[in-house]
């Protein structure tokens, strides 16, 4: 969800209607999770950065562009950043909030039509096609295992597609967000053991863990690893 930790130290980086945007309303979201999420980004006008997520650029910015999902796409940055790269773009978030405020910042780019919004719960809500990449940036959400929604993201890769990951490493969280469960976050190492893409069908192509320099939302900085996985489903050309 989250693309930009040094904005919030929150859980995520990742929209509602607004005139030049799509959006679609499945009719699934999970009060709950929606209410919570819907909450906190009413606590400040802008909770990430605006820039894609560097994992992402770095990761995705050699690839053929095709049909993208991103998953828990909050305020829009990666999902505008793909568009602007050629993909055509379904942004998933369970908050109405993060939609609207996407859907605004994509009215306003050249790009924008290229991107489909999407108000879903991903712990209920199953993409109904499948994608040339899907790219999921700090899926950190009390509401939702990570393995739960890992697993719904990999079914989603068409073949010859790419699957990224990309999520707080447990050991290394920033100082402001040391508060939260470990046990919302993962390494490399299991982010390969749970998805299991060196199993035939898959090919393991990043499992890493990468250091970065971040901000905090009172000004505070620090150094946090993300941990990286990047793998192909095989059985089709890119």
């Amino acid at each position: 969800m989250p693309g930009a930790v040094e904005q919030a130290g929150a859980m995520t980086e990742h929209g509602r209607d607004h005139p030049g945007a799509h959006h679609q309303d499945q009719g699934n979201t999970h009060d709950g999770a929606a209410h919570l999420w819907d909450q906190m980004y009413r606590t400040r006008p802008r909770i990430w950065s605006g820039k894609p997520n560097p994992q992402l650029v770095r990761e995705a910015s050699g690839l053929k562009p095709g049909r993208a999902l991103d998953l828990g796409c909050g305020e829009g940055a990666d999902a505008l950043w793909l568009a602007q790269q050629g993909w055509t773009v379904t942004a998933v978030d369970v908050s109405a909030v993060a939609l609207g405020r996407a859907a605004a910042h994509a009215a306003e780019a050249k790009h924008g039509p290229r991107i489909t919004w999407v108000q879903q719960d991903l712990a209920a809500w199953q993409p109904e096609a499948e994608f040339d990449l899907v790219s999921a940036q700090f899926l950190h959400s009390p509401a939702l295992p990570w393995q739960q929604s890992l697993k719904a993201a990999a079914s989603a890769v068409r073949p010859g597609g790419t699957l990224l990951i990309v999520g707080h490493h447990p050991d290394r969280l920033p100082p402001w967000g040391s508060h939260m469960s470990a046990d919302r976050f993962f390494t490399p190492e299991q982010l390969a053991f749970e998805l299991h893409p060196t199993r035939p069908g898959w090919r393991l192509d990043v499992a890493a863990s990468r250091e970065r320099a971040v901000e905090g939302p009172d000004g505070q900085r620090a150094t946090i690893a993300d941990a990286v996985l990047r793998a192909t489903r095989e059985g089709g050309q890119l």
